[in-house]
């Protein structure tokens, strides 16, 4: 019996509940129903006035520009360094741009350009600032620079109250780039080509300097059977490379440590050719003409030199003037025929449904005052009433 009376109870208060809520729905509905006058006119009157206030804000155009920057790619001088031993590493480090998308982002972010910009376009007095880097930061906000994660793009878009002047900023970015990069030695054959400028100059001076001494010094039959032409040149081949390999040490520990694997790498292929450049020196002390055959051997290892260096150099004018134009622009920023900002029927929309979250909040907030004082005055009623006597 117990259990049965325990079923029966549980229905019971399930649809009490449900009743409870029922009436609850019933009696939200009918609040906002007596207020429908003050829901409906509320929003649309909000709406119009936001709609109305959009047509005072001066409208704003946006231009966007999209261009392929600069990308690393496999020059021809990858083939000749294959085939210079030592040497083959030195362009690596010279160059090695791991990300040049968001390299050439931040050079469009730079102040550089960024100034540039501002007094060809007179932007100072268009955004009616007093000092320059006001100037700067309004231009940062209405200038949004993006690299494509998957297409690579960069994508520069511009706003402004004339959309003229608006395509005008966003095209004068690539402009602007173009003359900052052609200043600035960026791409890997760039570098190479002026690292490799300097040490071609600096081996053609000492070529001269070995040619002189090698004319000036004695000649005879017996020194050129002491040190054959194939033994010279094979002393000034390896003495080349070593000379490599010591530039290429320089270039690791630029940015690593001794401890460093290609480090560690790099100092044992050193000391191999040093060590095999001290035996042909201790053997060569042993021959006559030692005069002569040193000078001969000196001019044949910078001519050696020379002739890998100079490779190196028209490899790397050439790969140089491959990438000169090598920021190809996509799509270039034409005049917008139509605004951007303000969007007015979404501003519309937006203080129209604000406004009718607003008046239901304060219909309800209204309902529960009234409430709370007329529970407070009938609990004041009750307790000011007449004890009336018990039941005999």
């Amino acid at each position: 019996m117990i259990q049965s009376t325990t079923t029966q109870a549980r229905p019971d208060a399930n649809t009490s509940h449900e009743a409870e809520d029922g009436l609850a729905l019933l009696d939200t509905l009918a609040i906002l129903a007596v207020h429908w006058r003050l829901l409906t006119a509320v929003p649309f009157i909000v709406s119009a006035l936001a709609l109305g206030t959009t047509y005072l804000i001066a409208p704003t155009f946006t231009a966007r520009t999209t261009f392929l920057p600069p990308q690393q790619q496999q020059n021809s001088a990858a083939s000749v360094l294959a085939s210079l031993g030592a040497l083959s590493g030195l362009a690596g480090g010279v160059g090695g741009i791991k990300s040049p998308g968001d390299q050439y982002v931040a050079l469009l972010q730079s102040d550089n350009i960024e100034d540039r910009i501002i007094d060809r376009f007179k932007l100072i007095e268009v955004y009616e600032s007093k000092y320059r880097f006001e100037a700067r930061a309004t231009l940062e906000k209405n200038v949004r620079i993006s690299l494509g994660k998957k297409d690579g793009l960069i994508a520069v878009e511009a706003d402004a109250n004339d959309p003229q002047l608006a395509a005008d900023i966003a095209n004068a970015h690539v402009s602007e780039l173009r003359r900052l990069s052609s200043e600035l030695a960026l791409t890997e054959a760039q570098q190479r080509r002026a690292f490799f400028e300097v040490e071609l100059t600096r081996t053609k001076t000492k070529l001269t300097e070995a040619q002189q001494a090698l004319q000036g010094s004695g000649f005879n039959a017996g020194a050129l059977k002491a040190e054959p032409k194939a033994a010279a040149e094979g002393y000034a081949s390896l003495k080349a490379q070593a000379t490599a390999a010591e530039v290429r040490l320089q270039t690791l520990r630029r940015g690593m440590t001794d401890t460093a694997p290609e480090v560690q790498q790099q100092l044992a292929l050193l000391g191999s050719l040093r060590h095999q450049l001290a035996r042909l020196e201790v053997s060569s002390n042993t021959e006559n003409d030692a005069d002569y055959i040193s000078r001969y051997r000196e001019f044949k290892y910078q001519e050696a030199l020379f002739d890998l260096f100079a490779k190196q150099f028209e490899m790397a004018r050439l790969d140089e003037s491959r990438e000169g134009a090598v920021i190809q622009v996509v799509d270039r920023a034409s005049v917008p025929e139509y605004k951007s900002k303000p969007k007015r029927a979404y501003i519309a929309i937006a203080a129209g449904l604000a406004s009718l979250v607003l008046s239901i909040a304060w219909i309800f907030g209204r309902d529960f005052v009234q409430r709370l004082r007329s529970t407070i005055n009938e609990n004041k009623l009750s307790t000011c009433a007449p004890n009336t006597p018990p039941n005999a």
